[in-house]
């Protein structure tokens, strides 16, 4: 808990303020903490799922979970024998958005990196979200989320059929040949929805990526 002291001069009053603000973002410097932030705001996991996810321990999943615990980006839920993880408020996720988006900005290596990502993909491009709903939801284009069934469940963008891309190859026949196929996964970082359009394209069904997830979706 930070105290002042009523002899405190300003200089001090500043600098502990200052320093409570930098907990925030020396808790969030580090990048497996950011892909943390980013999985748990698909949905709550446990630690173990989030090793999986993450390619590290889950040893070294803890670790980063107590940081990100300290600083409240995170809370934690005892369910039987497992410890389940979320983050503590959707400000957090809009918080690694606002970050994800800055670098972008201003990075010219990351912004090199995505443009190699996405020569690779077909990417939606449309007007704005509304002409997307207003498409999905008449039907004009199906827009699928092939994240896991149990982050479908939490939150998707409307009108979105959950078709998970370890599904995907065994579902192709409740796709139509006739109409665009969105998918969408966790957002830019994610490569399942890019996946996704070219095992649709190789089956020839015609098929765009949404670069948004539903993070970069609720922000």
């Amino acid at each position: 808990m930070l105290t002042l002291l009523p002899m405190t001069t300003n200089r001090t009053i500043k600098d502990a303020l200052y320093e409570q603000v930098a907990r925030i973002a020396k808790a969030s410097a580090s990048p497996k903490r950011l892909e943390l932030i980013e999985l748990l705001g698909q949905s709550p996991k446990t630690v173990e799922a989030l090793a999986l996810e993450a390619g590290i321990s889950a040893k070294l999943v803890s670790a980063h979970l107590k940081e990100l615990k300290s600083a409240r980006l995170v809370e934690a839920e005892r369910q039987g024998k497992y410890i389940i993880y979320r983050l503590a408020s959707a400000e957090v996720g809009k918080l690694w958005v606002t970050l994800r988006l800055l670098a972008e900005d201003r990075l010219f290596e990351l912004q090199d990196a995505l443009r190699q990502l996405s020569a690779a993909t077909h990417e939606w491009v449309g007007n704005s979200r509304e002409e997307l709903l207003n498409k999905a939801k008449s039907g004009e284009v199906i827009v699928i989320d092939v994240r896991p069934g149990e982050e479908y469940a939490v939150g998707h963008v409307p009108f979105a059929r959950s078709m998970p891309l370890a599904e995907l190859r065994n579902r192709l026949a409740e796709l139509p040949k006739d109409r665009p196929v969105i998918a969408y996964c966790r957002g830019p970082f994610c490569l399942m929805s890019s996946d996704a359009v070219r095992l649709l394209r190789d089956q020839g069904i015609d098929a765009l990526q949404m670069r948004e997830g539903i993070v970069e979706w609720n922000s």
